[in-house]
């Protein structure tokens, strides 16, 4: 997942789907680590109200400081300075991010929308959001591999985010092993899923 080797299908992939939905005003960071630059995209963010970027906002610049995704790997979004990060080569984990981006263009209260991301349970929503366009954009416009793939890996992914959200009401060892626990029924879906998509002549079509 986090290889920091961005291949040019993986850039192609994120910059087009940016294009494709007009979001101009994201920033994409490839393999990058710029805590000056972040201070300053959240702070000139006038998408986000005063109260939210000063204090949540702020919380989010300081957390990217001191623990650089550059070396932890992590590919997220930022809704506070309206940026991407990516630190992996998987296309369909790229615009799972970009597809949050177009989540948060879409609100019109953003920043208390992205705070309610600190809500338990509300992630299930937003990840769900995400992960959903970015498999329908795939099935439109990417290759049978690359639709494959999102689904091998973004099911995983949701399954971890609903094992750490369970695991705010669990008790040790329970609390510590449900995202890995949680990823489990996502990997079997999800390489499922993959399986049932097959190549018809010209058209990508479903088993069932």
């Amino acid at each position: 997942m986090n290889n920091h080797e961005i291949s040019h299908d993986t850039r192609e992939a994120i910059d087009s789907y940016l294009d494709k939905n007009e979001l101009y005003g994201v920033k994409v960071r490839l393999n990058q680590y710029a805590p000056g630059d972040e201070f300053w995209r959240i702070v000139d963010n006038e998408s986000v109200g005063l109260g939210w970027k000063y204090t949540v906002g702020m919380l989010s610049w300081l957390f990217y400081t001191i623990l650089p995704q550059r070396i932890i790997g992590g590919d997220n979004y930022n809704p506070f300075s309206n940026t991407i990060n990516i630190y992996s080569d998987i296309p369909a984990v790229a615009l799972h991010e970009a597809a949050h981006a177009k989540d948060l263009a879409g609100r019109r209260y953003k920043g208390t929308y992205a705070t309610a991301y600190l809500i338990p349970f509300f992630p299930l929503y937003v990840e769900a959001l995400s992960s959903n366009e970015a498999i329908s954009y795939l099935h439109a416009d990417g290759t049978i591999e690359e639709q494959q793939e999102a689904y091998r890996v973004l099911y995983p992914a949701y399954g971890t985010h609903v094992g750490a959200n369970e695991a705010l009401f669990l008790s040790s060892p329970w609390s510590i092993l449900a995202p890995a626990l949680g990823a489990i029924p996502g990997h079997i879906i999800g390489r499922d899923k993959a399986a049932e998509i097959h190549e018809d002549g010209n058209n990508l079509v479903n088993k069932k």
